[in-house]
């Protein structure tokens, strides 16, 4: 099974370290295309201030994150497992995880990119502030410049179920296409709650990405490794959750299952 999942737009604080190592990164057929979006992310941060934080999208109080990505070709690298923080990877727990749940997390989780394309969570990577969607100056709008890179490297290690719980800007820059979609299951988060004695469903957003962690984190605790859409669902419900079939896949069209919560935390 491959997990793919968007990044949290904070990360961990830099360590004193060695730099990325290029050859060391997963999925080397990126390294060009990671090459060239670092270079003019570094180039753009090391000019005018003002105009990089404008172009990342940056409030005033995250100003300093411009220095940062300036420095990024020096900067320490750390796992980057251990660099992604926020909701979802805080529920994820990696650093809870026993041995052998780690080693299926390290073959399973993918982890979207603006700058990066996509990495594994073994990846060292130092932090880093870009967004998937960014017009990044020479490139463009990261989402289509990965699209066309990703579309040629992916393919090649998705051999099997893919549960994708990228959110929709990240989900931009890959959709997994032909055959490969209809071994593909999305999930989406509605909280059920009883409205003038009526059950209502909501869709949650802060809370989804909460439960999307906990369920990757419950599935590599059990060691279930699911080869079926069927299965992921039996798995889930294994764990204890709620699970509806939305949309049923075809050969060519992802299936969408609804986890069903009643307590959002």
């Amino acid at each position: 099974m491959l997990v793919l999942l968007p990044p949290s737009e904070g990360k961990a604080a830099p360590e004193a370290g060695a730099p990325v190592e290029w050859g060391g990164l997963s999925l080397p057929g990126l390294t060009g295309a990671r090459q060239r979006v670092l270079g003019a992310l570094v180039e753009l941060c090391a000019g005018d201030g003002e105009r990089a934080a404008e172009v990342l999208g940056l409030s005033r109080g995250l100003r300093g994150e411009v220095g940062k990505n300036a420095a990024l070709l020096t900067a320490g690298a750390r796992p980057a497992g251990e660099v992604y923080t926020g909701v979802l990877f805080d529920n994820l727990g990696l650093a809870k995880l026993d041995e052998a749940a780690y080693a299926r997390a390290e073959r399973s989780l993918l982890v979207f990119s603006g700058l990066w394309g996509a990495v594994r969570i073994g990846d060292r990577i130092p932090p880093y502030r870009c967004s998937m969607g960014v017009k990044l100056p020479p490139l463009g709008a990261l989402g289509p410049y990965w699209r066309g890179v990703l579309d040629g490297v992916l393919p090649e290690v998705a051999d099997g179920l893919v549960l994708d719980l990228r959110s929709a800007a990240y989900a931009a820059a890959w959709k997994p296409a032909g055959e490969l979609a209809g071994r593909t299951v999305t999930v989406r988060v509605l909280q059920e709650r009883e409205v003038d004695g009526v059950p209502r469903r909501s869709v949650v957003s802060h809370f989804n990405k909460a439960t999307k962690g906990r369920l990757v984190r419950d599935l590599l605790a059990a060691g279930h490794e699911p080869a079926a859409p069927g299965e992921l669902v039996d798995a889930l419900e294994q764990s204890g959750y709620r699970v509806e079939v939305s949309a049923r896949g075809t050969g060519r069209r992802p299936w969408q299952l609804d986890v069903v919560v009643t307590d959002v935390h």
